[in-house]
């Protein structure tokens, strides 16, 4: 790569980490093979409200250097602002934001860009939806209606004119769409004649299959072994599944094949790619898997960190457990959170047997985080989180759903408790009193004995992997894109640190016609996660580390095999081979309709 390679990041993760691309542009940004390559990095997203003062617009780690919102300004690109705010009646912020890895020390602050589209001008912009039509088939009409939609298209040409304001409009730029958000500005890129932007979708799911897997009762028993016959047969999405048109996600992610490269964070985000179209076969995809955190502990700091979460378990329900099981996660259907409990029954089982005892700290929330005091009074009046009610703000109705199995889950077991922890930051500021108060959100990591992941659609999976450089067992699904960098760098079966979990292996189904196979329901997949999860507990059980001795072996193993996934790895070894395949693609700015 030329010393001034230039990246520009779209996403609506501009400002806050919301989820997986918050956690892989901390990864990139704090990445020394990534900061050694990369000159100059930009993000560039909407700008969701104009509530608040301007040192806020960019977040708590954000500089804000100009904002027309504020009449704030601080740089010499605000003559060029001014002139693409009167064209496209919209406002501009712009600034850095600073990202600090705390364990490694490594510091960087990358430009930022949030464009206000509410009002942008709609000529400008209906002239950029005909062209996405004629040149890609995208067919804007559809979803304008829906903002999610529409505010991404618009974005897209105020952002082409923005990166020439600041000098980033080189042939040496790359526009990365992370996932159907960025995909409209990365086309806006394509169709620019008076620059040679470099383009690439970073797939980090597959939204049409997503949707797929989540709403058929099957889940990803169904649709992997589906998708897997469809590829023997030469068939693809719309002829197995329907036209997915309705979906407004769906034609972005359709025309991420006019890029120049696409990097898929798993193995099977690439197998769906492929399963969207047969244009998709020929096309540049790239597996670049998503790094893992790599930080070395002693056992005696592990230790220290379970302690913390048995004492906060003697705190809550009167007994320190021998094992700490753990599940950090966003609360939605993909991770599949039914599984643990499936498991955990039969480790209770077991456990009666042995006279052992645990927990499983459930981490998850689907709404914003809880006010302290709420969190205390909740404490006070009624023993959160051992105990919740409905209602805000306590419980949203899915929450309420999954404390509805928690309460029968422990109603039955002896041995084993969960305690469903409904609230962002795992520290007592967050979580309350009965926390220990030297508490922090990394002692879930250290401290955790076994992690769950057994999701039903994960196309990457950094978050059921973060205690593995710590000791921990970590049990996932096969189908997590993790699985494959993890096989790329060890041999599975000979470690006791990760348990990876097949809940699509149909063995006592005899026909491998789509017809036969898309009649896998619930109850079919209830019988195969009944005998798998019975498979896991026992694995689960053999791999218990029983002293000191095991502990520390297992954090040995786990961060050899973390240091191999690292964001170092992950980059040098995937990424940037992507990047400068992208670099070296020349266009002739004729686009042919495939």
């Amino acid at each position: 790569m030329s010393s001034d390679t230039t990246v520009v990041h779209v996403t609506h993760e501009a400002v806050g980490k919301i989820g997986g691309i918050g956690a892989v542009l901390q990864g990139l940004f704090t990445c020394n093979s990534y900061l050694d390559k990369i000159n100059r990095s930009i993000i560039i997203g909407p700008l969701f409200t104009i509530e608040g003062s301007v040192s806020e617009r960019l977040g708590e780690d954000g500089e804000v250097l100009y904002s027309s919102i504020d009449g704030f300004v601080n740089t010499e690109y605000a003559q060029a602002f001014h002139k693409i705010e009167n064209l496209f009646n919209t406002g501009i912020v712009y600034g850095r934001r600073t990202f600090v890895d705390e364990q490694t020390g490594i510091t960087n602050s990358p430009e930022v860009l949030l464009i206000d589209v509410k009002y942008v001008n709609k000529g400008l912009v209906n002239e950029f939806k005909k062209r996405m039509f004629e040149e890609f088939g995208v067919q804007s009409l559809h979803y304008e209606h829906l903002w999610e939609y529409e505010q991404y298209i618009r974005l897209a040409p105020v952002a082409m004119a923005v990166l020439k304001a600041i000098g980033a409009a080189t042939e040496s730029t790359t526009v990365i769409a992370h996932e159907f958000m960025g995909m409209p500005t990365a086309l806006a890129a394509i169709l620019d004649q008076s620059c040679d932007y470099k383009t690439v979708f970073y797939a980090h799911e597959v939204a049409t299959m997503r949707r797929i897997v989540e709403e058929h009762p099957g889940h990803d028993t169904m649709f992997y072994n589906v998708i897997e016959q469809a590829h023997e047969d030469k068939v693809y999405v719309n002829e197995v599944f329907g036209s997915q048109d309705s979906y407004f996600k769906h034609p972005l992610i359709e025309a991420s094949k006019y890029c120049d490269c696409i990097c898929a964070v798993g193995d099977y985000v690439l197998r769906e790619l492929q399963f969207l179209g047969p244009e998709f076969e020929r096309a540049c995809i790239d597996i670049v898997y998503n790094g893992i955190p790599a930080y070395q502990i002693s056992t005696a700091d592990k230790l220290a960190s379970k302690a913390k979460l048995q004492q906060y378990c003697a705190n809550l329900l009167g007994y320190k457990p021998d094992y700490v099981f753990t599940h950090v996660t966003r609360l939605v259907r993909s991770k599949g959170l039914w599984r643990d409990l499936r498991v955990l029954e039969h480790i209770e089982k077991e456990f009666r047997k042995q006279g052992k005892t645990g927990v499983l700290f459930l981490l998850s929330t689907e709404v914003s985080r809880r006010r302290s005091s709420d969190i205390e009074k909740m404490e006070s009046d009624y023993n959160w989180p051992v105990a919740h009610r409905e209602g805000w703000p306590d419980l949203s109705g899915g929450e309420a759903g999954l404390y509805t199995a928690i309460q029968e889950f422990n109603a039955r077991s002896r041995n084993i408790k969960i305690v469903f922890i409904n609230q962002f930051g795992f520290e007592p500021r967050h979580c309350g009193r009965r926390m220990p108060e030297d508490m922090e959100f990394m002692d879930i990591r250290k401290g955790s004995d076994v992690e769950f992941g057994q999701s039903i659609y994960e196309p990457f999976g950094i978050s059921q992997f973060e205690p593995l450089a710590f000791g921990g067992i970590c049990v996932v699904s096969k189908v997590c894109g993790c699985s494959g960098f993890l096989q790329d760098v060890v041999d599975v079966d000979s470690i006791r640190n990760v348990i990876l979990v097949d809940y699509t292996n149909l063995e006592t189904q005899n026909s491998r016609e789509i017809e036969d196979l898309l009649q896998i329901d619930r109850s079919v997949r209830n019988g195969i996660e009944a005998n798998v999860s019975e498979k896991v507990a026992k694995e689960v059980i053999a791999r218990l580390p029983q002293n000191e001795s095991d502990i520390e072996g297992m954090i040995q193993t786990g961060f050899e095999i973390a240091k191999n996934m690292s964001w170092e790895a992950a980059v040098s070894n995937y990424l940037l081979v992507s990047l400068q395949k992208a670099l070296d693609k020349q266009h002739s700015h004729t686009i042919i309709q495939t």
